[in-house]
């Protein structure tokens, strides 16, 4: 056992830039790629995971500052601090049975395969971090450890048949063939599916709403460069800084929001060989079976849409975190809404308006959740010794993923039968949402009428443009682009008043795994 933890501790080290791209030179080299290409495709595949990371987390330390400001012009005061995913993910990895779940997903993930229960293969080992956290839940509330196996591997078979019924629509936003999002934060969708059905009887929001129509609808205001340097100025005005200062933010904002298109296009340029390979290699010997890649989130990070959303939605969290009744949170760590904003772009076809009107609905359920779970979190950081929590302080994490999954399936099988209820109409919703998403019109499709076909024109030619052209794609794309001072670096403090300050001196260690 001591041998297996060893073997996977050194495995997660090596990180998503290194892991994730020496599998797939493996698969690309077996699948019949030629080795310079395999080469290629893979280094350029972990340039590209660094790329975003470091645009990412950019986009995060301008904004999480403007944030932090704005909870201070709010009078912002409560118990349970924001860690984020980031230190949520680092105490979740130091848990004691945290090892045993690689092997867990690698062997659910191979009998589904064997059996054609699935076409995703998940290469995205980083994320089993999720499957942990979702047994620390269960073992939380059953105090049964065989029971927080049993809703992990759920989750795992969740995510594989997710990633199936993600794909096509992964490919129409991209043009990125062959890869899908096997996430957890993607099962937020079973949520926020029949909210989304509501919004079609809405005229408005059937038209098309996303970055190629706003562009031409509203011209220079919906490019891209010019939507960031926009949102990021009004953000800096609603967060007090000076005009310099929101200067900075509006440049800050304009730089991500520039830079992630571009950096999209390194992931097409090297998944688009290896997905053409696998295709081939399964057609020639498994009867021309599909397989597709599963990979994290960032593939979809170069949808503008999916930013825009997170930014507006950070003072509504804030507002909202000031006016629920019985909310505990204060957002910082946490305040771009991941868990919400990648499920609601896939589901909505990158309509903005949509997301936007979804993300308003359903912030509360994130913060009601974060107070929630707070003492499981604060609980599991003082197991795990990885953060010291000071006494009359909780920990928790204010874009709490799956907060309904977890809870539901977490109190099911502790017994509670308003649970078990809620966990059958939960999967019930997890089958129409995959049946309507398989039949469903793709995004470049979805909205067109007659009087707007030319959108939908545009669009269909821009993706199928970005998949030809990912070949002649190159990285010098990116020469001369300073990604400096995109990490902090935090020492430990004690401070006996409950503020945002109180992060600013919490390790959570390892916080370089990419979620």
């Amino acid at each position: 056992m001591d041998v297996l933890k060893t073997v996977v501790n050194y495995v997660l080290d090596l990180g998503a830039p290194v892991f994730v791209p020496l599998i797939m030179f493996i698969l690309a080299t077996c699948a019949g790629l030629k080795l310079k290409k395999s080469v290629l495709a893979a280094l350029t595949l972990g340039v590209a995971f660094s790329g975003m990371t470091l645009v990412v987390n950019y986009m995060m330390d301008s904004i999480s500052p403007a944030a932090k400001a704005m909870s201070k012009i709010f009078h912002l005061s409560l118990n349970a601090i924001d860690a984020g995913w980031t230190g949520v993910a680092a105490i979740t990895w130091s848990y004691k049975s945290a090892f045993l779940f690689f092997p867990l997903l690698l062997a659910i993930n191979f009998v589904m395969l064997t059996f054609n229960w699935t076409k995703t293969l998940n290469v995205d080992m980083w994320n089993v971090w999720n499957k942990i956290f979702t047994y620390v839940v269960v073992l939380y509330f059953t105090h049964n450890a065989f029971f927080g196996f049993i809703v992990a591997g759920i989750q795992i078979v969740l995510e594989l048949k997710a990633g199936d019924m993600w794909q096509r629509h992964i490919e129409d936003l991209t043009g990125m063939p062959g890869v899908t999002v096997p996430h957890f934060v993607t099962l937020f969708a079973v949520i926020l599916q029949p909210l989304n059905k509501l919004l079609d009887f809405i005229p408005i929001m059937n038209k098309p709403f996303d970055s190629a129509a706003l562009q031409k609808k509203i011209g220079i205001f919906g490019d891209n460069t010019v939507m960031g340097a926009i949102i990021g100025v009004l953000l800096g005005f609603g967060a007090g800084y000076s005009v310099s200062k929101s200067l900075n933010l509006a440049i800050q904002a304009a730089t991500a929001m520039t830079l992630f298109p571009m950096i999209s296009k390194l992931f097409m340029q090297a998944l688009s060989p290896i997905a053409d390979a696998m295709s081939n290699f399964m057609k020639k010997h498994f009867n021309g079976r599909q397989v597709f890649i599963g990979v994290d989130w960032p593939i979809l990070a170069g949808r503008n849409e999916l930013w825009v959303t997170v930014i507006i939605l950070v003072p509504v969290m804030l507002i909202f975190a000031m006016i629920l009744p019985g909310n505990t949170v204060l957002p910082f760590a946490g305040i771009i809404n991941l868990s919400f904003v990648v499920a609601a772009l896939l589901l909505t076809g990158a309509n903005l308006l949509r997301m936007l009107v979804l993300g308003l609905i359903t912030t509360p359920i994130f913060l009601y959740g974060a107070t929630y779970f707070a003492p499981i979190i604060t609980n599991l950081a003082k197991t795990t010794g990885t953060v010291k929590v000071h006494a009359g302080q909780q920990l928790s994490w204010s874009t709490f993923e799956g907060p309904d999954f977890r809870l539901f399936f977490a109190k099911a099988f502790a017994g509670e039968w308003w649970a078990i209820g809620l966990s059958v109409l939960w999967l019930l919703g997890f089958v129409w949402l995959y049946i309507d998403q398989n039949k469903i019109k793709l995004p470049s499709q979805r909205y067109a009428t007659v009087k707007n076909a030319s959108v939908t024109r545009d669009s269909n030619t821009n993706s199928s443009t970005s998949s030809k052209n990912a070949s002649n794609t190159g990285l010098d794309d990116l020469n001369g682009m300073d990604f400096g001072g995109v990490s902090k670096t935090t020492t430990a403090e004690s401070n006996d008043d409950i503020s945002l300050d109180d992060l600013d001196g919490m390790d959570f260690g390892n916080s370089n795994k990419k979620k």
